[in-house]
């Protein structure tokens, strides 16, 4: 890496090469380093104070663009959602609003923090607190409306949406279609933006062994 100039304006002595040089470019180092000595003199004979501060154009350049696009509308906006909850016995197990028959059970919600993330927003447990009774023990079906509400509120629908659940047990196969067509009308989308896919854990972990179950989903949100 080559040294900053300014480097040698500051040293007081330069250190000759270690190979033989030419006379010219003796005469140019000589010539340099009486140069070199002027400035020194100058700079300690100078009253005033004197510093040399760089300033990065790059940083000023980025913050610029940054503040020039946080004040844009953007045309498309992509939000992803994760959901983990244990599978309980004695509760229903329901997946996009379709109660699927299960010794065990839970309620997830990735597909609402998903839209929220699209949005920006906090996730849901900041925008539905489960400590609120207006809340509390609410259908999925609930606080997809609402996000769907919020994300046309901000001038947004839904581009399309992709879903993967993962669990060991039961077969989600024979539901999925119900389970799109259900997503479809909560969402208020055509069900040919809406996809399902499963997947097993392969018997690893508290997914594996038919402890919990997980989704993810992505969206894709377009301007209006």
């Amino acid at each position: 890496m080559a040294t900053p100039l300014y480097t040698y304006f500051f040293s007081h002595t330069i250190h000759k090469p270690q190979f033989p040089i030419s006379s010219s470019c003796s005469y140019f180092l000589s010539h340099f380093n009486l140069k070199t000595k002027q400035l020194e003199n100058s700079v300690i004979n100078s009253p005033n104070s004197f510093s040399i501060s760089a300033v990065s154009p790059i940083s000023d350049t980025s913050r610029s663009i940054t503040s020039s696009n946080s004040s844009k509308t953007l045309p498309f906006r992509v939000g992803h959602g994760f959901d983990l909850h244990r599978l309980e016995p004695g509760y229903p197990l329901i997946i996009g609003g379709i109660n699927i028959p299960h010794d065990r059970g839970c309620e997830a919600h990735s597909d609402v923090d998903a839209i929220l993330g699209a949005l920006g927003l906090p996730d849901i447990g900041q925008i539905f607190p489960d400590n609120d009774p207006k809340w509390k023990g609410a259908p999925s079906s609930v606080f997809i409306k609402e996000a769907v509400r919020l994300m046309h509120e901000a001038g947004y629908e839904l581009g399309n949406l992709d879903a993967t659940l993962i669990l060991q047990r039961p077969k989600v196969s024979p539901h999925k279609e119900a389970i799109k067509a259900n997503l479809s009308v909560l969402l208020g989308a055509d069900p040919s933006v809406v996809n399902l896919k499963a997947k097993t854990h392969e018997k690893v972990d508290s997914l594996g062994e038919n402890r919990s179950i997980a989704a993810h989903t992505v969206v894709l949100l377009m301007k209006k």
